[in-house]
């Protein structure tokens, strides 16, 4: 059954606990690695003579038809049967950023050791029926988790810019 992390931007402030609990979760310290695996941000927009912020919190997309799998020459990367979320296990890794530079959203990120690391979803959190460490965190419930049947239901009621949305119209392809 696949999964989905849906971000919903008309709840997003940018407030980064989504960023702060990925963080911790996977225990990554800030300035040691190359980046987190979930970054929260404010975007300014002009719209009639006025400026307005929109939150934006992004990661790993998990797309159906993950780039980043096809271009990992080790096999490192793959899809999880149960969730279908794009996980990894680095003990190949040769770190070649052949994943990276097929990601179109930048998540792959590489630690000190070289070696690749990004979002996995919380996989195991979720196959032990906990939520995502950044969707249980988040305060305005922006972030959420669907099984596809699930968020098929949903997303009749959405607006356009959900990025989640767009992923999944496109089955995974950008």
């Amino acid at each position: 059954m696949r999964m989905i992390i849906d971000l919903d931007m008309d709840r997003c402030v940018g407030c980064g606990a989504c960023s702060v609990a990925c963080m911790d979760q996977n225990d990554f310290q800030a300035g040691q690695e190359a980046k987190p695996f979930r970054v929260a941000v404010n975007l300014e927009q002009i719209r009639n003579d006025s400026v307005e912020l929109t939150g934006v919190s992004t990661a790993c997309m998990h797309c159906a038809d993950a780039p980043c799998v096809k271009a990992c020459p080790c096999g490192c990367i793959v899809k999880d049967e149960e969730t279908g979320f794009t996980v990894y296990d680095t003990s190949n890794c040769i770190g070649c950023h052949s994943c990276a530079m097929a990601c179109p959203f930048g998540a792959p990120g590489f630690g000190a050791d070289g070696k690749m690391m990004k979002c996995d979803g919380c996989v195991e959190r979720v196959k032990r029926g906990m939520l995502p460490a950044c969707v249980k965190v988040c305060p305005f419930d922006a972030l959420k988790l669907y099984t596809e049947e699930e968020y098929q239901k949903v997303k009749v009621d959405r607006s356009a810019h959900r990025i989640a949305v767009m992923i999944l119209d496109q089955g995974g392809k950008v």
